[in-house]
């Protein structure tokens, strides 16, 4: 996906995302037939709680996620080679050098986050560091690095905002028009109003969704830029990524990490899916391997699937890596 083409998806979802909740949001209100200032002050406060909340948790995430993923600092003297590289990148990238962290987990993968309380961080996993390359592990920090330049933790957080207030908005409905002292006529309209909000809410998770596939490719096209023959590193690590956590979750290990999988580098429950998909004689080494996972056709299946993830899809991400090289 060429870097115009990229930028210019990303603008279109987003206007679309506005857009649609600005236009249904109205909708909505006509229908209720607002007018009287209780009724207005009541859905500015519906609409602030679902600000506040968002935002509370976007300033305490990163304490949640350390102590789900059992994230450390990494230490300077252990780890001098990862954090050279780290500032390396950095430097590249005219981007402050975030604090570099250790998730105790055994499946490769990595992770961008942080809030105004905490600063910036990246995280790398112990089953990274054990299975991947340095050269590898240079392009998926650099994948990392590039959510951080772009500002995506910021971005996603804001973008979820606008379903969540449809969300909110559609359970209040549903639990007002169950009140004893409303009319049966009336009553039945909050309930398919409440109802329409709630498929208001599921329809606009989609673009957020197809927005978070599309920050993974600029993260993916700032690594490939910005790390020497990234893309190359990238589509190994993503593949070896991909292979290594699907064989781990399909013996049953590795359970746990759907809390925040929206931060990781690759999505770990469609790994096991990924995985069985692959040729079982796989034997060479990690070219082969990406040559395997390309050599794929993608199903009606595989792009109904990809519309309700936050990755990519596996092929089409390496087909992207393929035309940087």
């Amino acid at each position: 996906m060429g870097l115009w083409k990229l930028r210019l998806s990303m603008i279109g979802t987003l206007a679309a995302l506005i857009g649609f909740s600005t236009l249904f949001l109205a909708v909505i209100l006509h229908l209720l037939g607002v007018a009287s200032l209780t009724t207005m002050s009541g859905l500015a406060l519906l609409i602030a709680l679902v600000v506040a909340f968002n935002l509370l948790q976007w300033l305490l995430a990163p304490y949640i996620i350390d102590s789900a993923y059992r994230v450390k600092p990494a230490d300077p003297s252990r780890y001098a080679r990862l954090h050279a590289l780290v500032r390396d990148l950095c430097r590249k990238m005219k981007l402050k050098v975030p604090r570099l962290m250790i998730a105790d987990i055994p499946i490769p993968n990595a992770f961008a986050y942080g809030s105004p309380l905490t600063g910036s961080r990246v995280a790398v996993t112990t089953g990274l560091l054990r299975e991947l390359e340095e050269e590898e592990v240079e392009a998926v920090v650099g994948h990392e690095l590039g959510h951080l330049k772009h500002r995506d933790v910021q971005l996603m957080m804001l973008a979820s905002v606008l379903p969540a207030i449809f969300y909110l908005l559609g359970q209040s409905l549903m639990w007002s028009s169950w009140g004893a002292s409303r009319d049966r006529r009336e009553a039945g309209g909050l309930a398919l109003v409440g109802l329409a909000s709630i498929a208001i809410y599921w329809l606009l998770s989609l673009f957020v969704l197809g927005l978070s596939r599309l920050r993974e490719y600029y993260a993916d096209r700032e690594s490939a830029v910005n790390v020497e023959d990234g893309a190359r590193k990238l589509s190994e690590a993503l593949a070896k990524i991909v292979h290594s956590t699907g064989r781990a979750r399909l013996r049953g290990d590795a359970q746990g990490l759907s809390a925040f999988k929206a931060l990781f580098i690759e999505d770990p429950d469609r790994a096991p899916s990924n995985v069985l998909l692959l040729s079982s004689r796989v034997r060479g080494g990690d070219e082969e391997l990406v040559r395997s996972i390309l050599s794929r056709r993608l199903t009606w299946l595989d792009r109904l699937a990809e519309l309700f993830s936050t990755h990519p899809n596996i092929v089409k991400r390496l087909r992207a890596l393929q035309e940087l090289r």
